[in-house]
């Protein structure tokens, strides 16, 4: 197995229970305690579990916002993926919003590629690929609001202008979802500004890859009901699987296989 494909179960096996000593994971991996430190380690820098003595416990609700240029360094494969999925349900002519976040830059990457366009988005990394990238036919339209860590606009004059436009279809990301907590970010007016994103779209397609399940934000936006369509990744745990079947409407998985993680931050040198 390789450490990738170990960690995920590593980080699966965690959060299913809450906790997991390195004694426990060994045995479900067959590999060695100083590989699971290891891999203990690497996955407490990306911000996925806490390593304790003895073993890993699963993170708790958290306020934390991380900035923009760290979350793009993460799993940036299973991003890849779930965009180049998102961008088939994109149809020529119609009009789209995309919250902030690095899963719907990569979209905003892409978004190219599809004919006569019109694009409202809060995020200013995606308002600028999509300012470098976009064909003849895109309109753009960017909120305004005050900037977030993530460089997601927020506040009474992001919250204004989406109260003024309805849009096709929405492109959400999220920092967790959880069965109970349903779809959540750490910062409270970015919150608010994604309830208005999914009350004003006739279509809500949720983008997170497999490390957000069970990871909860300080701020609801949603149940995982409000969700028509949810993409994630291959690493999805089958618990995880089942769960969303029964809530969302419609669940993708996306193949990671074809998109390696090569790409560098927006303006990194």
């Amino acid at each position: 197995m390789l450490a990738r494909e170990r960690q995920r179960v590593v980080v699966g096996e965690v959060r299913r229970r809450g906790a997991a000593s390195v004694g426990e994971l060994t045995a479900l991996l067959q590999v060695s305690g100083m590989t699971i430190r290891r891999d203990l380690d690497a996955l407490q820098r990306e911000g996925v579990l806490e390593k304790v003595h003895g073993g890993a416990v699963a993170l708790s609700r958290s306020a934390e916002e991380p900035g923009f240029d760290a979350k793009f360094f993460r799993e940036r494969s299973e991003k890849k993926a779930i965009a180049d999925a998102a961008l088939a349900l994109v149809k020529p002519h119609s009009s789209i919003a995309l919250s902030a976040g690095t899963t719907t830059w990569f979209l905003a990457s892409r978004l190219s590629e599809v004919d006569d366009l019109t694009v409202v988005t809060n995020s200013l990394k995606a308002a600028d690929a999509l300012a470098g990238a976009r064909n003849g036919g895109m309109q753009l339209i960017l909120t305004g609001g005050a900037l977030t860590s993530s460089a997601a606009l927020v506040g009474p004059m992001a919250d204004a202008s989406i109260r003024s436009l309805s849009v096709d279809l929405l492109f959400l990301g999220v920092h967790g979802m959880d069965p109970d907590a349903g779809f959540t970010t750490p910062n409270l007016a970015e919150a608010e500004t994604n309830r208005l994103m999914v009350a004003h779209a006739h279509q809500v397609v949720v983008l997170a890859d497999h490390t957000k399940w069970r990871t909860i934000g300080l701020s609801r936006i949603s149940d995982l009901s409000a969700a028509d369509a949810l993409i994630t990744d291959d690493g999805i745990d089958p618990e995880a699987t089942a769960t969303l079947q029964e809530r969302v409407r419609l669940l993708i998985i996306a193949r990671t296989a074809d998109f390696p993680a090569d790409q560098r931050a927006p303006g990194s040198r």
